[in-house]
């Protein structure tokens, strides 16, 4: 590459940032950093009209969240500040004027009830409305093509709206191409003239977006695979400034667990999964949407699930930290078509990342979580995690997984009940009573030595003596070893609950 690699992820704050967009963010910065180079944050906020108030806080607050942090963006590192669209659009006009200026655009007055009737007109008669070379200079609509110098400037000196439309070329195949998809080829005629800028000051997209892309000097736009049918006008766009286009990739969609349709919030809420990375209150409803983050997912997690969307290394490995993402990371390996968003697949990349944390770590997320464990030594959380973790997915898993290390069983399972609890079951329980008692070095292994041999040496099933102790420890058949329970809770704590159930019998 003969350019310095600058990437940009353009989100627009209209509301929480969905995981495709954390997706498109991600393989921006894992492209960057794979060949050195930046991974800047742009935000696209030329439609005040959606703007929503504290939602670009939360795109960079995800994206920290994510550790996929921007190197330049609003307030860091601002070479080619402003990064907000918003301040930025003292710039565009003029643009739209050198457009104007070398005949690749033009001013259009239609109002909206006007093009609304030719809308209708053209349906009525089983055509399909396009404002472009058929019928922008035929007298039915209004624009500068049309009318003299001397009427444009008098209609927007007497403050008429009006937008100024790109004047795409007649008979024309464009010859396009993208990293993923290929040669693309474009027939000019079935183009509309897109609208670059309105009379309010503001432009469109279109404009903002690739003037920003080139002041910025942005070498490859990675973008969703929804803008693939912007491609043909920014192209075009580029060609009538006169300057080098960036290399263009679309990312595949992300579709529905079934495989069907574009994955949205509603699959989420009926399927009962979070698609935002962290969870959102609605300013305006005050209805709070789901996030991975408070779902209990790791970041981690979410980056290599994330990674396999659309994106296949070409090998069996599928476990990646984000420094082997990037080292393995490429757009040859990105899928054209589109990637389905299976959430036990999800549970599967947290469940193996909940073995790589720190039980320290765990440990306090764990006592924050539960108002039981307020005063439980951190030491003893941090050793009940190492026998619990193997089994969670989540933090949240952890109470149902251990509550019988913190709290003294106060009922025991009907089922497990019949299971265990047979003719003897009593005096059973009363010698392990003793053989713990007898245990002064208390140790696991002391305690499994004293227990097992005297089973083997009485020749009881292991069954007779084992599953009746554990429904005592614990009040159902679940859990980690007995002896690591035994030695956990103490001996105390162990003979109480041998009472306990022996007085239910």
């Amino acid at each position: 590459m003969t350019k310095p690699v600058r990437v940009r992820f353009a989100p627009s704050p209209t509301g929480p940032l969905h995981i495709g967009g954390v997706r498109t963010a991600l393989f921006n910065y894992l492209f960057a950093k794979k060949h050195k180079g930046t991974f800047v944050l742009r935000i696209e906020d030329t439609d005040q009209n959606r703007y929503v108030e504290g939602a670009e806080d939360y795109i960079i607050e995800a994206l920290n969240w994510c550790n996929i942090p921007f190197d330049e963006g609003p307030n860091k590192n601002e070479k080619f500040g402003p990064y907000r669209q918003s301040e930025r659009k003292h710039l565009y006009k003029q643009y739209a004027d050198e457009l104007i200026s070398k005949g690749h655009a033009y001013y259009a007055f239609d109002t909206s009830e006007a093009l609304d009737f030719h809308r209708k007109d053209h349906e009525a008669n089983g055509k399909t409305f396009i404002y472009n070379w058929h019928n922008r200079e035929k007298g039915r609509l209004v624009n500068s093509l049309i009318l003299t110098a001397e009427e444009t400037q008098a209609k927007i000196d007497a403050g008429e709206d009006y937008v100024i439309r790109f004047k795409s070329p007649q008979d024309e195949i464009l010859h396009l191409k993208d990293i993923i998809r290929g040669d693309i080829k474009i027939d000019t005629n079935v183009l509309d003239d897109k609208v670059l800028f309105k009379s309010d000051g503001m432009p469109t997209y279109h404009l903002a977006n690739i003037v920003d892309d080139h002041l910025m000097e942005i070498s490859h736009v990675i973008r969703g695979e929804e803008w693939l049918p912007s491609l043909a006008l920014h192209y075009q766009l580029y060609t009538a400034f006169g300057w080098n286009a960036p290399e263009f990739a679309h990312l595949p969609l992300i579709l529905k667990p079934t495989g069907k349709g574009k994955l949205s919030k509603r699959d989420g809420d009926k399927l009962g999964f979070p698609v935002f990375p962290l969870e959102w209150a609605d300013p305006k409803s005050g209805d709070i949407s789901r996030g991975y983050k408070e779902d209990g997912y790791f970041p981690e997690a979410m980056i290599n699930f994330l990674a396999f969307l659309g994106w296949n290394p070409g090998t069996e490995q599928e476990l990646f930290d984000l420094e082997s993402l990037i080292n393995a990371f490429g757009l040859n390996k990105v899928n054209k078509s589109g990637a389905r968003f299976d959430p036990d697949k999800t549970k599967w990349f947290n469940h193996h990342y909940m073995q790589e944390q720190h039980n320290t770590d765990l440990a306090l997320a764990y006592k924050n979580s539960r108002a039981e464990l307020s005063e439980i030594d951190t030491q003893y959380i941090e050793m009940v995690i190492g026998l619990i973790k193997e089994r969670a997915t989540f933090v949240s898993d952890f109470w149902e997984l251990s509550h019988f290390f913190f709290t003294t069983p106060l009922s025991y399972d009907e089922k497990a009940s019949k299971k265990a609890l047979k003719e003897g079951t009593e005096d059973i329980l009363n010698k392990v009573k003793t053989l713990v008692d007898s245990v002064d070095d208390f140790t696991v292994e002391n305690l499994q030595n004293t227990i097992k041999s005297w089973i083997t040496s009485n020749e009881i099933g292991f069954g007779k003596v084992m599953m009746p102790l554990r429904l005592a420890l614990v009040g159902a058949l679940q859990g980690p070893d007995v002896f690591d329970i035994i030695y956990m809770i103490g001996k105390t704590e162990t003979l109480k609950r041998i009472d306990g159930l022996i007085a239910t019998i």
